[in-house]
């Protein structure tokens, strides 16, 4: 099922007499449960890519088609509905609430949401047991390693079963170990089902997801699928089958 469609996206910017074109007629499906990376050197427009996919930005021109809905028009508070419903973003800084505890941290989207608070706690707590942090529940943000915090902000972005984890730069901030703890989470998310979008400029990373689109000056230059990651997820779901998981 494709679950993105971009159909000639455009977006520019006016700088003085000058039009920069950040993506330039951009065409891209992707399907449910894809794990794709987008890579590129600054100024590629993967970051412009990342906005528009999750609906922080309106391309200029061309359509954004997210589960079959046009959202390339929509209003500010629409796209807001629609993050909130269909995105859950992961960011390199985080993004947590300095003085709230993880727990309550997690439960922020389900409040824009009107859940309940004995729902939105039932939610959380499982949110941050599917991270493996449920034991930090109570822990404030500076309580945390780098890694604990990012785990957090996973959680978060699972809480509301969102369409598309969007995960900008993920373990920027993180040191070599945490990096790969993190990355190991993410492919566990995406044996289990989960869409994943990430934007990096590591290779490395990009190495763990099943497909690569790369980026230049506002054009897709190569869109390639990482044949080893394939095989290893392709291994994973037979073993599944075996152990009658799935």
């Amino acid at each position: 099922m494709t679950l993105i469609s971009l159909n000639q996206i455009c977006k520019f910017y006016h700088m003085g007499e000058q039009t920069v074109k950040a993506l330039d007629h951009i065409d891209l499906n992707i399907k449910a449960n894809e794990y794709i990376a987008f890579i590129g050197s600054s100024g590629s427009g993967k970051s412009t890519m990342m906005n528009i996919l999750g609906c922080l930005d309106q391309p200029s021109s061309g359509a954004y088609l997210l589960n079959n809905k046009d959202v390339s028009k929509r209003s500010q508070n629409e796209l807001a509905d629609i993050r909130n419903q269909e995105i859950g973003f992961i960011f390199q800084s985080f993004n947590l609430l300095p003085r709230a505890s993880a727990l309550n941290n997690v439960m922020l989207p389900l409040v824009y949401q009107g859940v309940s608070l004995a729902k939105r706690k039932k939610l959380a707590i499982s949110a941050l047991e599917k991270v493996n942090l449920s034991d930090r529940m109570h822990h404030v943000p500076n309580q945390l390693s780098g890694g604990q915090r990012q785990r957090v902000a996973i959680a978060r972005a699972l809480v509301t079963s969102p369409s598309i984890l969007l995960a900008d730069e993920p373990t920027g901030n993180l040191d070599t170990q945490t990096t790969k703890d993190i990355m190991a989470l993410f492919d566990q998310l995406h044996q289990e089902g989960q869409t994943i979008i990430m934007v990096t400029h590591e290779n490395e990373i990009a190495k763990h997801c099943h497909r690569v689109v790369r980026l230049s000056d506002g054009h897709i230059i190569e869109d390639y699928l990482n044949l080893k990651s394939s095989v290893d997820h392709a291994e994973y779901k037979i073993n599944k089958k075996e152990n009658n998981l799935v």
